[in-house]
């Protein structure tokens, strides 16, 4: 998923400052009060928790931390969360997808149209981008837990469609109805995924410049520190040059 994995490894090369870490951490207890608010507060029981769970363990959340989003939804909080998807054109014409998670629509909205505005881009109504990408299930493991061909032949018997290997891992693709089920095989083979979720993945990638580049992160940037922001997607590819400015 090209723009979203580029976006997150420059991100994650640059490191993370505990301000940073403090807002990251929040956004995934808000996603796990949320999910097991609305589905058992098991995780076993529930995909959505489950996956949420997974996303605080890749990010090194503490088990403590976990354990209070969840015993936090049995309390009655989260309830006043709304979710909504925003879909606009960032520079370079290329699509984005933010999903978000508020208690105050109006609040939200303002934020992320004055972000692509700022950005050089504009946001568009629901559904003015989407076509573009497909919603399936996506699931991760870091490159040392198989070999590509091991990873390939596991996901075809876990009843996967696609599977992109390369050094920063093994993304596991698959219809959103088999995620939980492709998640559980796999997991058989090689252990707990590193990450589990529901994504947007782009259709087709547009090639995007140093200087669009640049533009573009700093609106994806934007968006991802925004406290309501849950998940950013882009269309996008970047050239090596690009990515080796940005990266430094």
């Amino acid at each position: 998923m090209a723009g979203h994995s580029q976006f997150k490894n420059i991100m994650h090369r640059k490191g993370r400052a505990d301000a940073q870490r403090s807002k990251l951490f929040s956004k995934l207890a808000k996603e796990i009060t949320v999910a097991a608010k609305m589905g058992m507060p098991d995780p076993a029981m529930n995909p959505r928790l489950r996956a949420a769970v997974l996303a605080a363990k890749a990010e090194n959340m503490p088990k403590d931390n976990i354990e209070r989003a969840i015993k936090k939804s049995q309390a009655g909080d989260g309830d006043n969360y709304e979710e909504i998807r925003y879909e606009g054109y960032g520079p370079g014409g290329v699509a984005v997808i933010v999903e978000a998670m508020t208690d105050n629509r109006n609040r939200t909205a303002s934020d992320v149209r004055s972000y692509f505005t700022k950005s050089g881009g504009n946001l568009a109504e629901t559904g003015a981008v989407s076509f573009m990408f497909d919603r399936v299930g996506l699931v991760e493991y870091e490159p040392e837990r198989a070999d590509a061909e091991a990873m390939l032949e596991a996901a075809i018997e876990a009843g996967a469609d696609d599977v992109v290997s390369s050094e920063n891992g093994h993304e596991i693709y698959c219809e959103q109805s088999a995620l939980n089920e492709v998640t559980k095989t796999l997991e058989e083979h090689f252990g707990e995924a590193r990450k589990s979720a529901l994504v947007w993945k782009p259709q087709n990638t547009i090639a995007v410049d140093d200087e669009t580049a640049e533009k573009l992160m700093r609106l994806l940037e934007f968006l991802d520190n925004h406290d309501d922001v849950q998940n950013v997607f882009a269309n996008f590819e970047m050239t090596d040059e690009a990515m080796a400015k940005l990266s430094a």
